[in-house]
Parts: C-alpha cells; structure tokens; sequence
C-alpha cells in the first residue's frame, strides 16, 4: 500500500473506470478506521471506498482528530489550533486520494460520524473545489474552523445529506439543527433527517444515506 499522510484501509471497486466514484470515511472520536468501513460491503461494489485512521493514538485502538477536554469546568470543549490541524491533514489528504486513484472532486464523496463530521463540514467549508459531497452523521458544525469569508465562497457545487439521533446524548440534536439554518443563509444544497436513536446510526438512516448516495454516484 502507497504511503500517504494518514493511515487508512481500502476497497478497492470491482473494475475501476471514469465513473468511478470515492467515498471517504472519517470516524468519530475514540474510534478507529474499522468503525465505519463495516458498512463497506452494503454499499455498491463499484464505489471506492478508503477510511482514514485519525492522527491521535488514545490507545487501546481507540484514535481522535484532536483533544476534546471532557474534564474542563465549562464542559467538554475541542482544542481548536489541533481541529484546524486536522482539517487541513484531511484536506490534504484527500488530494493524495484523489491524484493515487485519478477521481475527481466531483466525484468524491466524504463521510462523517461524530468528530469526523465536525471536520467534514469543515473541509467542505474550506475546501469546496475538492471535495462536494457530504454525509454528516451526528455532528454539528463548529463556526471556529470555517473560513472568515462565508460569503464570497462559491459553494453552488455542495450537497450535504445530515442526519441524527433525536435522543442523542453526546451532540445534542439541538446543535445539528443548526446546520441547516447556517446552510440556508448561504444557499447550500441539503437534506435533514432525525431518527429516534442515540449517538448511533440506525439501519433507517443507512438505507437513507444509501439511496442519496446512489442517486448521486
């Protein structure tokens, strides 16, 4: 396996031509790069699928974007200097993806869960000529690591499909309900959907992201 920036595991596509589509998987917190790529195999065999293993080793297999302070008076917060570190690691990242397997932006999707969707917004906000596809599971978008420039980006080539966790007790469903209201002010193309779960990812909300996916490769 070629050596990128970060560590990550792969399935490759059957036969992989012009058409071929990427999706790029980005775990949440406390995870790993195996979290997510179990959905590998439900997903079309025809798609590429690489999932990134975050920089941070917390032991245990257990990896994280960057610190969140759980024990902090004020409640759990994110380190911010290491988030933007990691957003633009990503970014980076998926230029080596995409120059390895000759896939263009357009036909690169980013997946997130959790932190990984915090930091999916993120690169979308920052980066939307790499990458213009979104699915965010259960985060939220994190004003700290967009741009100053909200306005004059051209976000015309975005579509993010968010869903959550209506009883989710690790990111509010409150917070996620922000993210369409932000999206709105700056006519960005997505889809909002809640289902009666936790911090998870219900088979519904699967077969949800699926379609759209689908629909979009």
């Amino acid at each position: 396996m070629e050596k990128l920036s970060l560590q990550y595991i792969v399935r490759e596509p059957n036969q992989q031509t012009e058409n071929t589509s990427l999706l790029i998987l980005l775990h949440g917190y406390g995870s790993n790069e195996e979290d997510l790529f179990s959905f590998a195999t439900e997903l079309p065999e025809d798609l590429l699928i690489i999932s990134a293993r975050a920089p941070q080793n917390l032991g245990f297999g257990s990896y994280a974007w960057y610190t969140i302070n759980f024990t902090a008076e004020e409640g759990k917060f994110s380190d911010i200097p290491e988030a933007i570190e990691a957003r633009d690691k990503i970014a980076t990242f998926i230029d080596e993806v995409q120059g390895k397997y000759n896939i263009s932006p357009n036909k690169t999707f980013l997946l997130g869960f959790s932190q990984g969707t915090i930091l999916s917004y993120a690169v979308a906000l920052n980066y939307p000529k790499k990458v213009q596809k979104i699915i965010a599971l259960s985060g939220y978008v994190n004003p700290e690591l967009l741009p100053t420039n909200l306005k004059q980006e051209d976000y015309s080539n975005l579509d993010l499909f968010i869903s959550h966790g209506s009883v989710d007790q690790v990111i509010p469903a409150e917070w996620a309900k922000k993210a369409p209201l932000f999206l709105n002010e700056l006519s960005i193309k997505h889809s909002y959907q809640e289902y009666p779960v936790g911090h998870g990812v219900a088979p519904q909300n699967f077969f949800a992201f699926k379609k759209w996916l689908q629909e979009r490769m």
